[in-house]
């Protein structure tokens, strides 16, 4: 049987990386991918924004990564030439009455460590967005974009320049947690005895989990699956930043956000489904974007949206409950020596990724 120290399964921009942390401390890394590419699944279906950290509990792991990750990226991407723009994003009130909820977004971002929130008058919005309408406006600068796929073209490079390996078409059937190692099992049958394992398979980490023998499933979410739809704008953009509604039970509202050649899409909306892979856009979801867009911005044509594309969240909350933190589950969740699952990495996954390479490193840094 071979036999490697990490094995990291997944190679969205998460599993790279933290496979990439793992490479950079020293550890012998190979990831492990169960399609023909990187980040095929959530990494490539999403709006690729840089958050700044607003909306997560204070103290949440979402909170603190994301913050931790923002910085990080940003430099990251700087040093390395990763295409991205920190464009900035407006948060707005198109209503008297939710004027105060800008406050309250203004202290909670406060409370986790993002204090650099502006509230604007409408004149004073409008003077940065002359098509917005609103009442008031949070500026958050610290808000972007960022290419992903150049950011796991650098982050792979990262990888292998320090020796880790990439295997594609490398599906893991099962595992078993056996004498102080995990031993990972592919549909053929061959079999990798590893030091230490960490599942960043994203949408299919929860379903995985339960497969490795001897590991207690009580400790395995359920996953559901929250669909969101993006319509792109057609013709020229009238913003030069993202657009986000003040947020609403369940979301944050239908919001505008730009890609790097500045086309605007709008979205992603939330539409429970059953299967990870019902990722066709249905048109006719577009119909409600336009009463919400035109909200702040009353000037968007008729006809003007066109179905674009669908990601998936890997959702550990269902649709009647509270957003759940990521949950970063290691030896001391499950008892298993060097063995490290990944649940629930949804937005703000993207920005916290190097910061959550670090975490795990750090997790497995004596493992």
């Amino acid at each position: 049987m071979d036999e490697i120290d990490c094995a990291v399964i997944g190679a969205g921009v998460v599993g790279l990386a933290v496979a990439r942390a793992l490479a950079l401390a020293g550890r012998e890394v190979l990831v492990l991918e169960s399609e023909g590419a990187i980040g095929t699944g959530t990494s490539s279906r999403n709006s690729e924004v840089i958050h700044a950290g607003i909306y997560y509990p204070q103290g949440s792991l979402k909170a603190t990564l994301c913050v931790e990750g923002r910085d990080a990226l940003y430099s990251y991407a700087q040093a390395r030439g990763v295409p991205h723009n920190r464009c900035g994003k407006l948060i707005v009130a198109t209503s008297a009455e939710q004027v105060g909820q800008l406050e309250v977004i203004r202290a909670k971002a406060a409370a986790n460590g993002v204090d650099d929130l502006v509230l604007l008058t409408a004149q004073q919005a409008n003077a940065m967005e002359p098509q917005l309408h609103c009442v008031a406006a949070l500026h958050s600068p610290s808000t972007g974009i960022v290419d992903s796929h150049a950011l796991m073209l650098g982050l792979l490079g990262d990888l292998e320049n320090a020796g880790g390996m990439l295997a594609l078409k490398s599906p893991i059937e099962r595992a078993e947690c056996v004498d102080g190692a995990v031993v990972l099992i592919a549909a053929d049958g061959t079999a990798l005895r590893c030091r230490t394992v960490v599942n960043a398979a994203g949408l299919g980490a929860p379903a995985l989990a339960r497969r490795f023998e001897g590991m207690p499933s009580s400790v395995v979410p359920r996953e559901y699956f929250a669909k969101g739809s993006y319509f792109t704008l057609a013709g020229r953009a009238p913003f030069g930043r993202l657009i986000y509604p003040v947020p609403e039970p369940g979301g944050l509202g239908v919001h505008l956000t730009l890609d790097l050649g500045g086309q605007a899409k709008f979205g992603p909306d939330v539409q429970w489904v059953e299967a990870a892979d019902d990722l066709v856009v249905d048109p006719a979801r577009g119909e409600r974007f336009y009463d919400e867009v035109r909200r702040y911005w009353p000037a968007l044509p008729d006809g003007a949206l066109i179905p674009g594309y669908a990601g998936m969240r890997p959702k550990i909350s269902g649709p009647a409950e509270p957003a759940a933190d990521f949950v970063i589950a290691g030896p001391a969740s499950h008892g298993v020596p060097g063995l490290v699952h990944l649940f629930g990495i949804e937005s703000p996954g993207l920005t916290s990724c190097l910061a959550i390479g670090r975490h795990v490193a750090g997790l497995l840094a004596e493992a």
